[in-house]
């Protein structure tokens, strides 16, 4: 099982999917906390990031992000994080090949978890559990030392994580984890949280959650605001929570979700849920259910082999 991250915030290297701007005034207020000196903002920077943080790898960069993750985690640095990426292929040699692709690009032996990426159509458990399919090569690469957990993921509905889930336990097959979007919008349409969650967490999977912002759509609502939405994620009951960071004020704005988090009351998630009720009702802000905006494989086709 994946370990849990004390509802941290995952600090992606090339992971932008849902970044965002600050306000000036937002902007301002997190500077006013910082340190004065430079050696001042790099010592507390070092303080807030010495806990033990998941990096992940976004598939559609995954050439340039491996690349960069790994020569950022040569010299040691990689025994200090729980290292993730993902493969899109459906077959087992178009996955084998994927993963040592990746493992190369890292500069490491092995990663932490591998997950299926992006399982968003009904028949892709098919294909995954297929006597030839891409579970044969990653359980291979895990019987060779290259990966220690299996996961899998998706956005587009709920009903094809359970499918997932169902056709895995026909074949005996247990997930160490699972990711899917987990946001202040999905409680209202097609929700993960309310189909998916209850499942995974009975099941014994760890929760990986993503897309607080949805890609920063939910915040073109302006029914909520990014620290909001980070604290209703983090107070979900899951593994970790993830979130795009493509800027140092993002990243500030990242740690000021986790110095400032409480769990919330049922009176503050009742207003909350009730002020994006109307936003969230028909998809929207969730594109990434509603449309093929972050559909990568269905762009690249042969990325499934």
């Amino acid at each position: 099982m994946i370990a849990a991250f004390d509802r941290a915030i995952s600090i992606g290297g090339q992971a932008i999917a849902n970044s965002v701007e600050l306000s000036p005034t937002e902007l301002k207020k997190l500077q006013d906390k910082r340190a004065k000196t430079k050696t001042e903002r790099h010592q507390q920077r070092l303080a807030q990031l010495s806990r033990r943080y998941e990096i992940d790898v976004t598939p559609d960069l995954v050439e340039k992000s491996e690349i960069r993750i790994g020569q950022a985690l040569r010299n040691g640095y990689c025994q200090k994080v729980f290292l993730m990426t993902k493969v899109d292929g459906r077959t087992k040699l178009a996955a084998a090949k994927q993963i040592d692709e990746s493992l190369t690009r890292l500069q490491t032996d092995h990663v932490d978890l591998m997950q299926f990426h992006e399982v968003i159509r009904m028949e892709d458990p098919d294909r995954i559990f297929a006597p030839d399919g891409a579970l044969s090569a990653m359980l291979a690469a895990q019987k060779a030392g290259k990966v220690r957990y299996i996961g899998f993921t998706g956005h587009k509905d709920p009903l094809v994580h359970l499918r997932m889930l169902d056709i895995a336990a026909q074949n005996n097959f247990h997930f160490d984890t699972l990711l899917m979007p987990l946001n202040v919008m999905d409680a209202h349409f097609r929700s993960f949280q309310h189909l998916v969650l209850p499942v995974a967490l009975k099941e014994k999977i760890g929760v990986l959650s993503m897309k607080p912002m949805g890609g920063k759509f939910i915040l073109k609502s302006n029914t909520v605001k990014p620290i909001e939405c980070l604290h209703y994620a983090m107070n979900l009951p899951t593994s970790v929570v993830i979130t795009g960071i493509d800027s140092i004020p993002i990243l500030d704005q990242a740690l000021e979700a986790v110095r400032t988090f409480q769990p919330m009351s049922q009176q503050q998630l009742t207003a909350l849920l009730a002020r994006t009720a109307q936003a969230a009702a028909q998809g929207q802000y969730e594109l990434f259910k509603t449309t093929n905006h972050f559909d990568s494989t269905a762009k690249n086709p042969e990325w499934l082999g």
